[in-house]
């Protein structure tokens, strides 16, 4: 059993949350690797253990049975890329403030040990391919386990928002933009919108308007075979930037389609806890 540790450097200070991870599964019997989600600038200032062995994930993922991700849920977003690419699936250790797709909180890790002999079980999370049409060119492609986002610029003003379900049209609104998320991502930016919250192993695509200027502008919860389709209305200036797991946002033209539909692919993720999502929802919201 090969377990490659994933900790952000930003959230896990000196790498202490890994390194205990780390003597943790290799007492139980686990070869282990230690590398970092992203690259590291040469003048950052973080607090790296000296002479640490840091591995390239690629290379360490190729042969690993399961990637444990200490951090956020942005940590997980961002290496999830990676390890569903193999097929591998993601634990996620929570070092952040809520972390919704986090299985343990820091004080768990003796439950590790667990990984080492195989008992664990996983949990598969539907995803959307994300796409931007211009001109009938494919111009963006990518996947989202949590959502993608379409908002105005810093200083622009409203945008004037066409959604459609499989070319028919949902809503038409102005707003700030839109969230068209899985139901993992339902807890993210789609219910700071006033999105609903739905199981994250349903099949749903969600829709919530950010700041609509209407009283008939509401969320959607649509069936995960639909064609899901935003673009700004015929006739626009204005521009708007698309945003995929929170990831570097791209230019989105007056005409350009943005299609959202369910990806073959899934996000396996680790549970070792048993805890019900609904208990995860309440210890991390607040009983009602």
């Amino acid at each position: 059993m090969k377990i490659v540790l994933c900790p952000n450097p930003y959230r896990d200070r000196g790498l202490r949350a890994a390194q205990a991870a780390q003597r943790i599964l290799e007492n139980a019997g686990a070869q282990t690797a230690i590398c970092l989600p992203f690259e590291v600038d040469q003048g950052s200032r973080l607090d790296l253990p000296a002479g640490a062995a840091l591995g390239q994930i690629e290379e360490e993922l190729e042969d690993a049975n399961v990637l444990v991700c200490f951090g956020g849920d942005g940590t997980i977003l961002h290496a999830a890329h990676e390890a569903n690419a193999r097929n591998i699936p993601i634990l996620g250790v929570n070092l952040g403030s809520i972390g919704f797709m986090a299985e343990l909180e820091h004080g768990e890790l003796s439950l590790l040990a667990r990984l080492a002999g195989g008992r664990f079980g996983i949990e598969r999370r539907m995803m959307l391919d994300v796409t931007v049409r211009r001109e009938g060119r494919r111009v963006f492609d990518q996947q989202a386990l949590n959502d993608a986002v379409l908002t105005k610029g810093a200083v622009a003003r409203v945008l004037d928002l066409e959604v459609t379900g499989d070319r028919v049209t949902i809503s038409s609104f102005s707003g700030d933009g839109i969230v068209v998320s899985t139901p993992t991502g339902s807890t993210a930016y789609s219910m700071a919108a006033g999105g609903p919250i739905v199981e994250p192993t349903a099949a749903n695509i969600i829709i919530a308007p950010i700041c609509a200027h209407s009283l008939h502008a509401k969320p959607f919860v649509l069936d995960a075979a639909r064609s899901v389709g935003v673009r700004l209305a015929p006739g626009s200036k204005k521009t708007a930037y698309l945003s995929v797991d929170g990831g570097r946002a791209f230019r989105v033209q007056p005409g350009d389609w943005v299609e959202c539909r369910r990806s073959r692919q899934t996000t396996q993720m680790v549970k070792l806890t048993g805890r019900s999502f609904y208990e995860r929802i309440n210890q991390k919201l607040g009983k009602a």
